[in-house]
């Protein structure tokens, strides 16, 4: 991240926190990004009798009407420094200082599919908008009302609707901008020849933008290391590894800088949760670019599967202003432990065939707008290593694998943060 407590800001700086190339490492593309949305958006604001989509005057609404979301969307905006960097949004034109010009944005966003924006792409378009407001104080009340995500899942179920629908398909071209474009082609290379596609048929064989980026691997391309061998766990995800826990606490103070890992709240206090007290966690974040669908880890059985709903703005309060080193600039990606506890998440709970592994538990968890998780097993399906299990919509996140403590996995070679890992590989062992 860049310095932004000291020192000259570099507003055109590549900022490494920015993990999983949601939002641009190199400040200038997303610049220039918003610097379009923002025209737009003032130009409804002049033009337009109303909003575009319904969704986003109920949000203004919920604001306007309630006395205490009201002051927390005002002093959301005033929280933010007016001395530089703050003075300028993500983009380096002037802060978006308040809600209606956000909501504005927002209608714009709901009509747009994400593109492959000036050879980078904005895969968080909402998250860039809210960037700087989500590390205050007034920013972490109003994105942990409940009412206040309950209208994000709304909106969120518009923009869905649009995605998966065939007029979001545009962006599916080899034009600059466009996902098969040649820049959009080196950042996945072989994409034809990695992903299940017809580059002979238009928009490649794809019928909306979600059924792009949910889009699978070709037969063989990830195949199950050590399938039969059911003292081995697999990678659930195409991820890179965030964090790895020991001893995890049925309680702790998830929202530190350190961010422990808090059980009871992870599993939105499911009596199951009680089993894994004192137990391992591996989590991993996926890519933007990366393959979004869930594999079983082992070979087992489904015994539970719960949806849980939660937050989709809310970033630990150690990485907002008031932490040592200023707010994180792609939140919630320095969150990620956090948000473990709070974010809306799916959980599976699968008897591993393999005694000695026993229960263990699959966290999907959803990150900022990228928070619709689908699960597509259900309590009682057999499965076996690398048999699908559900997916992230609009994109990927992050995700855990949860052991007892009597399983006493261990992981190869421990692996240090930011090892990239791929679906379906050896990633543990339990010894015998």
């Amino acid at each position: 991240m860049p310095q932004i407590h000291h020192g000259t800001y570099d507003r055109h700086a590549h900022v490494h926190h920015r993990v999983g190339g949601w939002m641009p490492k190199n400040q200038r593309v997303l610049e220039q990004w918003l610097d379009k949305k923002i025209k737009i958006a003032e130009h409804h604001q002049r033009t337009l009798t109303e909003y575009k989509h319904a969704v986003v005057g109920e949000f203004r609404a919920l604001i306007e009407n309630d006395p205490e979301i009201y002051m927390a969307f005002h002093q959301m905006f005033d929280e933010v420094p007016t001395k530089p960097p703050y003075n300028n949004d993500p983009t380096g034109k002037p802060q978006v200082r308040d809600y209606l010009l956000m909501l504005s944005l927002f209608d714009v966003i709901l009509g747009e599919a994400p593109g492959y924006e000036d050879d980078d792409m904005v895969g968080f378009p909402i998250n860039a908008i809210l960037d700087w407001p989500m590390g205050t104080a007034a920013g972490y009340r109003a994105f942990v009302n409940p009412r206040v995500n309950a209208m994000f899942h709304k909106m969120f179920n518009v923009w869905t609707k649009f995605l998966v629908s065939p007029e979001s398909r545009y962006v599916l071209t080899t034009e600059p901008g466009g996902w098969f474009s040649p820049a959009a082609q080196e950042a996945i290379p072989n994409f034809a020849e990695t992903f299940v596609c017809d580059p002979s048929a238009p928009y490649w064989g794809f019928h909306s933008w979600d059924d792009f980026f949910t889009r699978l691997f070709r037969d063989g391309l990830r195949p199950v290391e050590l399938p039969d061998n059911d003292s081995v766990v697999n990678a659930a995800c195409e991820s890179t590894v965030y964090k790895i826990a020991h001893d995890v606490k049925k309680h702790d103070a998830f929202w530190l800088k350190s961010e422990p890992y808090s059980l009871a709240y992870m599993f939105n206090n499911d009596p199951l949760y009680e089993q894994f007290v004192g137990g391992d966690i591996i989590q991993a974040f996926l890519s933007a670019l990366n393959y979004h669908r869930w594999a079983s880890p082992v070979n087992g059985k489904i015994v539970k599967t719960v949806n849980i709903p939660g937050t989709y703005y809310a970033e630990s309060p150690a990485m907002g202003f008031a932490g040592e080193t200023g707010p994180d600039p792609a939140a919630p990606n320095l969150s990620q432990s956090f948000i473990t506890s709070i974010a809306a998440r799916a959980l599976i709970f699968i008897e591993a065939a393999n005694p000695k592994i026993g229960l263990m538990a699959f966290l999907a968890v959803g990150m900022a707008e990228v928070s619709t998780c689908e699960i597509t097993v259900q309590p009682g399906d057999v499965v076996k290593k690398g048999d699908q299990l559900g997916m992230f919509h609009f994109g990927g996140s992050t995700h855990c694998l949860i052991f007892r403590p009597e399983t006493k996995v261990q992981f190869s070679g421990d692996f240090p943060v930011g090892t990239p890992i791929k679906l379906n590989q050896a990633i543990a062992t339990i010894p015998n």
